[in-house]
């Protein structure tokens, strides 16, 4: 068996590091904890209203950590991708609790690679992968390496795939199981 170590030879921040910088979140979160936290907090309405948008208009990168950019950005950008009272949720829900839990995922990323080191990396079973086509966020460069019985699907849509899409996406889901269902 390869462990999770053979992916990915150096500890993942490291190497996330070292691909796009200090600026990225998660390099962020762990060098300098706590301070995204306090500022997520005291902008929770704000930056949850930044963050979840679609059809966010072409921006040049600003310097400095684009999460925090956004829990301080004055008005949003694009569309936003849930009701005010879908959005209402989030925001008691984080003005309740904070941030640093949901922060802390981010912060346990080499420590989860520590203790995925005799796990197969591999996915053995057959999976379903729904881009959206115009999420910011890289796509996985050798998801097939890893999740050989990957099916892609892309979307024309941002990140927030369920949220822009729901009921393409509803349909794919049930459309991908019921194929999935028919192969037993």
């Amino acid at each position: 068996m390869t462990g999770a170590r053979t992916w990915c030879g150096a500890p993942p921040l490291a190497f996330i590091e070292a691909i796009v910088g200090s600026d990225s979140y998660f390099v962020h979160f762990n060098r300098q904890p706590g301070v995204a936290d306090a500022v997520f907090d005291a902008n929770a309405r704000q930056f949850l209203r930044n963050l979840y948008r679609k059809n966010e208009p072409t921006a040049e990168p600003e310097p400095g950590m684009p999460l925090i950019n956004l829990a301080h950005a004055e008005a949003p950008r694009g569309e936003p991708v849930m009701r005010d009272g879908e959005l209402a949720v989030f925001i008691d829900a984080f003005e309740a609790s904070g941030f640093t839990s949901s922060v802390n995922w981010y912060r346990n990323v080499d420590r989860n690679w520590e203790l995925m080191e005799d796990v197969d990396p591999i996915v053995h079973q057959q999976a379903l992968m729904i881009y959206g086509s115009r999420d910011t966020v890289m796509r996985a460069p050798n998801l097939e390496k890893f999740v050989p019985r990957v099916e892609v699907v892309e979307l024309n849509c941002g990140h927030w795939i369920q949220q822009e899409l729901p009921e393409e996406t509803t349909r794919l889901i049930l459309e991908w199981l019921q194929r999935g269902a028919s192969r037993v």
